[in-house]
């Protein structure tokens, strides 16, 4: 079961099967897919995703998957992947509060949101050695990029999981907290965002998945910058941000886009 709430240009999706570990099947996915459809169409100014009960997601929901006829590839790649595409291009900050198990495509929907913040409980690796199955949803990419090959490796063949404290430690997400603090900083940090220049934000998010995706360098990455930052020019929010600055005030930003974004 997948929950949408949006109050104060803030949208809260919570992943709500906590009796299965918030596991997905074919249909929480598709469910998932349509509360940020219809989140960016509220025109929300951020996103919080989390998980109810002792575990964010144990991934893919296989309680009743025949091996024998299933079609790993279809619930991939033409279900799991466009969401996790449609995640990271969300029209507005994203944070992530994780706790407890976050493996599998649980880890996918972590990897495709801006901010992860984590439980020192979490749970975080490639248990999919038990399983004669491969880690899938990004995880390569993302323990490679920040671990290197050495240690994702270690980690697929032994299926040994991270806790979030070593997690963060080891530069896979943002932030580690005790778990019974993580939901309410996670909270403060979202509606803060909520309330900032939107436009500037997302050129921000853009700029880092070029350097990250294209592997842009150094001066062609300052360039991209500078072009991003002459396009703010004539949005509301630099305005009044400088306005803001010049008359010692705090800025009021509405998050209104730049034309033609």
């Amino acid at each position: 079961m997948i929950t949408l709430e949006i109050t104060d240009n803030i949208a809260e999706v919570t992943l709500n099967a906590p009796e299965k570990m918030n596991a997905l099947d074919e249909t929480a996915i598709k469910n998932l897919g349509q509360a940020y459809t219809d989140a960016a169409d509220a025109g929300v100014r951020a996103l919080l995703l989390r998980g109810e009960g002792r575990g964010f997601s144990a991934g893919r929901d296989i309680s009743n998957v025949d091996p024998a006829v299933d079609d790993a590839y279809e619930y991939l790649s033409n279900l799991v992947t466009p969401v996790l595409r449609q995640m990271a291009e969300f029209p507005a900050p994203t944070f992530a509060a994780v706790q407890g198990a976050c493996l599998g495509v649980g880890l996918g929907l972590a990897i495709a949101t801006d901010v992860v913040y984590v439980a020192e409980n979490a749970k975080i690796g490639s248990p999919f050695a038990n399983l004669g199955a491969t880690l899938d949803s990004g995880g390569h990419a993302l323990f490679t990029e920040r671990l290197g090959a050495h240690r994702t490796l270690d980690l697929i063949y032994t299926a040994d999981l991270m806790s979030g404290k070593e997690a963060v430690e080891q530069g896979l997400f943002s932030r580690w907290l005790p778990a019974e603090q993580l939901l309410d900083f996670t909270r403060e940090k979202v509606a803060k965002a909520a309330q900032g220049a939107t436009g500037a934000f997302l050129a921000s998010r853009e700029l880092v998945a070029q350097i990250r995706d294209q592997r842009i360098g150094l001066w062609e990455s300052v360039e991209q910058e500078n072009i991003a930052q002459g396009n703010l020019c004539s949005s509301a929010d630099y305005a009044e941000g400088f306005a803001a600055f010049q008359e010692k005030r705090k800025p009021n930003f509405t998050g209104v886009l730049i034309k033609g974004s």
